[in-house]
């Protein structure tokens, strides 16, 4: 009897023991609640990244994404597909060319649209509030003008890795308008009378403004 109670005492004490070095190893191990930009919230044992002062609206863009695919590594997707890049451009505009000579160094996967006709303007100043190029959005982040340390800033803070991981077969997909028009044919049949021209699919108010208007 005596020896079956030496052994329960001495197992309650390595017991005791046990969980008194558990409880200070989680007293000694803090935990950090961390809330995503998202809204979504997780729990690690090191500390979150050092604040920034750039700040980064979540959001699909006009791109929609379209840059994202499969063939993009899987680190650069999710961050394409949660901040998409959509870069405004016109022609003759230096600022735009050393803008993309960055995001295409950088390996950046972006839409690019173009800005060079009286409609094109007026959908810009509805984007951006003005006609000023280059323009670029980061998910939700408008950002009017190139400046390099602006826009690294940006994009590090969406989560763009630094270096281009981009793989050797990415291509980059061919800049478009920013207001694409549609014309029907007419219908040339007796006694049919034409079809008119089908609405620009961005929709914009008439103008008869110059596209000499937008500023670089």
């Amino acid at each position: 009897m005596t020896s079956i109670v030496l052994k329960f005492l001495a197992f309650s004490a390595v017991a005791i023991a046990a969980s008194t070095v558990l409880m200070e190893s989680c007293e000694a191990q803090q935990v950090y609640r961390i809330v995503g930009s998202d809204g979504k919230i997780t729990f690690s044992d090191k500390p979150p990244p050092a604040a920034t002062s750039a700040k980064v609206t979540s959001g699909t863009g006009t791109s929609g994404g379209k840059v994202v695919g499969l063939s993009l590594p899987f680190e650069l997707r999710q961050v394409a597909s949660k901040y998409p890049v959509t870069f405004y451009t016109s022609e003759n505009c230096g600022p735009c060319a050393a803008a993309r000579s960055m995001l295409i160094t950088r390996g950046i996967p972006f839409t690019e649209k173009t800005v060079s006709t009286p409609e094109d303007s007026q959908a810009l100043q509805r984007l951006s509030g003005d006609n000023s190029l280059p323009f670029v959005t980061i998910g939700g982040q408008q950002l009017k003008g190139y400046s390099d340390a602006e826009w690294t800033q940006f994009l590090n803070a969406a989560g763009y890795p630094a270096s281009s991981i981009l793989p050797t077969n990415y291509r980059q997909p061919a800049a478009t308008p920013l207001v694409t028009i549609s014309v029907a044919p007419a219908n040339t049949q007796a006694g049919v009378a034409p079809v008119r021209p089908v609405a620009p699919a961005v929709e914009v108010a008439p103008t008869t403004a110059s596209p000499s208007g937008i500023k670089f």
